[in-house]
């Protein structure tokens, strides 16, 4: 990947992005079910909730996605030279002054066309709910007039909601890689929301668009936490 990405054009990048992030999904044993409708032929942002280091293989398995993640990720062994490598915005948590260099980065990317993957959470959950979204990065996409689509990331496990991928707690990375790749029977359902309406108010309206992600994603997320789904109900497309 890193040797033949710096020689490849932009349209090549990005297939090479999915092909890649598909195949590391197989090699894991994780089976993805995509529904609803990506965006598709123009700039837009794409609003997550955030479970697992998996999540930004999983969007990027349906199309070459840019992500806004933390600073720290940058410094994780072989993953965080490979997030790097495919065009991620790093970001420091904590430093308003990071906040505007983001956005006009997120601009330049929107109007060249290109998809941006930011999970507003902050920080990953047991993706069986839903934490607080923080909406100071709506900003730069209601001022571009880009799309705004919700993703709600459904992880199950033998069929069953769970939260047995999650990223939390004290784990190290390599224990969660290893957890995954021992346990197998991992799923997850990659549900693509309807684009949420954009303001000429974005200074005002940041937190409302922001709201309105979370209710949707989160609607999703938690309606079959009591009642789980069969195992043959997760189609495979990866």
């Amino acid at each position: 990947m890193l040797l033949l990405y710096s020689w490849a054009g932009q349209d090549r990048r990005a297939r090479l992005v999915s092909w890649w992030s598909r195949g590391l999904l197989r090699l894991s044993g994780v089976r993805v079910n995509v529904r609803g409708k990506p965006l598709t032929g123009k700039g837009g942002l794409w609003i997550a909730n955030h479970v697992s280091w998996v999540d930004i293989f999983l969007l990027n398995g349906v199309q070459s996605t840019s992500f806004i993640a933390k600073q720290e990720i940058r410094n994780w062994p072989v993953l965080g030279l490979l997030v790097a490598s495919v065009g991620t915005l790093f970001i420091e948590r904590g430093n308003r002054r990071a906040v505007p260099r983001i956005s006009e980065l997120m601009r330049e990317r929107f109007e060249r066309g290109q998809r941006i993957g930011l999970f507003p959470e902050g920080t990953t959950s047991d993706g069986l709910d839903v934490l607080h979204f923080h909406g100071g990065l709506f900003e730069a996409a209601l001022r571009s007039g880009a799309a705004i689509q919700p993703v709600a990331l459904c992880y199950r496990h033998h069929g069953k909601r769970s939260d047995f991928a999650a990223y939390v707690g004290d784990q190290s990375l390599a224990q969660n890689v290893w957890k995954l790749w021992g346990g197998g029977g991992v799923s997850v359902d990659v549900v693509f929301l309807p684009e949420l309406a954009g303001t000429d108010e974005p200074d005002v309206q940041r937190q409302v668009v922001a709201r309105r992600a979370y209710e949707a994603i989160r609607r999703e997320v938690i309606k079959e936490v009591a009642e789980p789904a069969t195992e043959a109900r997760v189609a495979q497309v990866v």
